[in-house]
C-alpha cells in the first residue's frame, strides 16, 4: 500500500515542488495551505508522515506540530519541519513541540527524498532473538 504524506505549507510553489518530489518517489501526497485545512483533512485521512512549514498564517507549523502530538491518532506519526528559518531557537521550539526532524528548505532537492524514505522504512524487530551467538 502506498504511504501517504501530508504537506502543509502556505507557499503554493513549495507545495507543488515537494509534492512532485514525493510523488516521483511513489508516495501519495495530501496538500494543505494552512494548519486548519490540514486538521480538517485528518477527519478523512491518516497520513504516515507530516511535512510542516514553520512560518504560516493563523497557526504556525510549530503549533500544528504540538496539536498533532496531542492527538492519539497522530501522536506517534513522524513529523518533519521544513523551513527557510535556520536559527537555533526555531529548531529548538520545533523539537520541543515534537518534531522528529528539521530541514532547511534549501535542502529540499538533495535531502528530502532520502529522509522520507528512511523515516517510512520498516524498522527492524530487535525483540526476536535467536539466542546467544
Amino acid at each position: 500500500m502506498k504511504k501517504l504524506i501530508m504537506l502543509v505549507d502556505d507557499e503554493s510553489g513549495m507545495l507543488d515542488l515537494v509534492g512532485l518530489i514525493l510523488q516521483r518517489q511513489g508516495y501519495g501526497v495530501l496538500k494543505a495551505r494552512d494548519a486548519l485545512t490540514a486538521l480538517a483533512l485528518l477527519e478523512s485521512s491518516a497520513p504516515d508522515l507530516f511535512i510542516l512549514d514553520v512560518m504560516m498564517p493563523d497557526m504556525s507549523g510549530i503549533e500544528l506540530c504540538r496539536h498533532l502530538r496531542s492527538r492519539p491518532q497522530t501522536a506517534e506519526t513522524p513529523i518533519v519541519m521544513l523551513s527557510a528559518r535556520t536559527d537555533l531557537e526555531t529548531k529548538r521550539q520545533s523539537f520541543e513541540a515534537g518534531a522528529n526532524l528539521y530541514l532547511s528548505k534549501l535542502a529540499v532537492h538533495r535531502e528530502l527524498a532520502v529522509v522520507v524514505r528512511d523515516m517510512l522504512a520498516p524498522q527492524p524487530d530487535y525483540t526476536a532473538s535467536s539466542g546467544p551467538a
